[in-house]
């Protein structure tokens, strides 16, 4: 089995000039491969062998790549965690994944450095303009198919984080299903700000740009004008990116002078649903689609995509992608019709090993090679698939299924909402009543009577929200995906009577 190492190191032989990293600076083919080969000799030299665990903490990064693909030259098992994570959490991963190594960028390193000194682990912080003394290792590991490459650990809404095993073939698996969903090329100019510690960033970003020869931008922090001065001034081709990042450049209050995106063919979209106002509003400022996938952190980023050599389904995550299989199951596990919805089940080769050390949570998920996703969504005849919700995120008042993307589709639509977040809120009456919880645009004067009103008027009546909280700003995780476990449900108050 072949390292996807491999596949960048050919590109430094046939090109070492080529361009890899093309911001913040500049690294070619050939010092990607330099650097990944000396990182590579420094992990033999500590000792470590195939297969070993390794923690790696570090931002959006031209130094990612460059120890992440040095590790998988080693043929280390590499655990990413998000810059943010705590002594307690890092703590738990190094513990549970049984990590020999901890690696973190030098401004996220202070945590880290105290889990490895406590628990006796080898430690190695990251300075800008490291140089790495070791002698390269010029062959990367051959991996088998089925060895762990990477154990992303999942956040979860209850118990503690599980590890997700996903495997070398599950990675070079995941760049073949992109490579020809958007039909990336060598001559492409990747750009995102998504982080690569995350499932996205690195699987779907990073490995595929960089696996098949394209040159590839990276932003950190997230902003939206830095963002589109980005895709201005580099060019880009291809941005990838979460619906938050999307609405957020959508605001921006600014002008564009004609074809200022003329580069841009595609933009892909992950991590949560794009409300369809979005995808059009998009298209018609920055002249581009917005496709839009769906995957998992178990199937490696990826399950479904609206392919761009097939008609594209605005509101649809599209058709499963390449080798992978999709089905929508009642309650009772049979296999629903086109257009019922129930839960998603996904079978191929991106679909994880396993959760690390779970014997019981893996034989939950899995079935026959199948995964059960805990996303709620429907396919049509032409296997197109819709993602409704998530289970647990389901709203039952009074007997009647609220699904709460439908209502955040219709909130979206008013030109006063920036954002929104539709949730249950437990109700002595109805079991559950449905609150939104909402962002409103600078100096918009807007309340919550009128948002009733107006919602009203598109929603039949049980799906129109009788709870209102405006904030400043929806809590969200490391990719900017809105986190409705972190609304703070404590502070969102209840409707003094049941009148519709």
């Amino acid at each position: 089995m072949r390292n996807i190492v491999s596949h960048i190191w050919a590109y430094a032989e046939a090109d070492p000039d080529r361009v890899a990293i093309r911001s913040p600076r500049q690294i070619t083919y050939g010092e990607l491969r330099n650097k990944n080969q000396r990182i590579a000799g420094a992990i033999k030299d500590k000792g470590l062998r195939p297969l070993d665990r390794v923690v790696f903490i570090a931002p959006t990064i031209p130094e990612f790549p460059e120890y992440y693909y040095g590790l998988l030259a080693a043929g280390m098992t590499i655990t990413t965690m998000n810059v943010m994570s705590t002594e307690a959490e890092i703590d738990y991963v190094v513990d549970d994944s049984g990590a020999t190594l901890v690696i973190a960028w030098h401004e996220n390193a202070k945590a880290a450095e105290v889990v490895a000194k406590r628990r006796n682990v080898q430690f190695w912080k990251i300075e800008p303009n490291m140089v790495i003394d070791s002698a390269p290792a010029t062959a990367a590991y051959e991996y088998q198919s089925d060895d762990t490459a990477i154990i992303l650990y999942t956040s979860g809404t209850s118990g503690r984080p599980k590890g997700v095993e996903l495997t070398m073939g599950n990675l070079t698996s995941a760049v073949a299903c992109f490579e020809l969903g958007v039909n990336l090329s060598e001559s492409d100019r990747f750009g995102t700000a998504l982080p690569l510690f995350h499932v996205f960033g690195q699987a779907v970003c990073m490995n595929t740009s960089l696996a098949l020869g394209a040159s590839l931008s990276l932003l950190a922090p997230f902003d939206s004008v830095a963002m589109i001065e980005l895709i201005k001034t580099e060019k880009l081709t291809i941005v990838s990116g979460v619906p938050t990042m999307w609405n957020a450049m959508l605001h921006v209050d600014q002008d564009f002078e004609p074809g200022a995106f003329s580069s841009l063919r595609v933009a892909t979209s992950g991590g949560a649903s794009l409300p369809l106002d979005v995808i059009r509003a998009f298209e018609s400022r920055f002249e581009c689609t917005i496709l839009e996938g769906y995957g998992l952190t178990e199937t490696t980023g990826a399950a479904t995509f609206n392919d761009i050599n097939r008609e594209q389904r605005p509101g649809s995550v599209g058709p499963a992608l390449l080798n992978a299989e999709i089905q929508v199951r009642g309650e009772n596990g049979h296999v629903l019709s086109a257009g019922e919805v129930g839960e998603i089940f996904i079978r191929g080769p991106v679909v994880m090993k396993s959760y690390w050390n779970r014997v019981e949570d893996t034989e939950k998920a899995l079935h026959d090679g199948w995964l059960r996703s805990g996303d709620l969504g429907s396919i049509d005849s032409d296997g197109y698939l819709t993602i409704v919700d998530r289970v647990k995120d389901l709203v039952i008042r009074g007997g009647y299924n609220v699904y709460p993307r439908e209502v955040e589709e219709v909130l979206y639509q008013h030109p006063d909402i920036v954002e929104a977040a539709v949730i249950g809120i437990p109700d002595d009456y109805y079991g559950e009543e449905i609150a939104a919880v909402v962002v409103l645009r600078a100096k918009a004067n807007l309340n919550a009577e009128e948002i009733r009103s107006w919602t009203k008027k598109r929603l039949s009546a049980y799906k129109v929200p009788r709870i209102y909280s405006f904030v400043d700003a929806l809590p969200k995780g490391s990719t900017g995906k809105i986190l409705k476990r972190d609304i703070d449900r404590s502070k969102i108050a209840r409707p003094p009577a049941h009148t519709d």
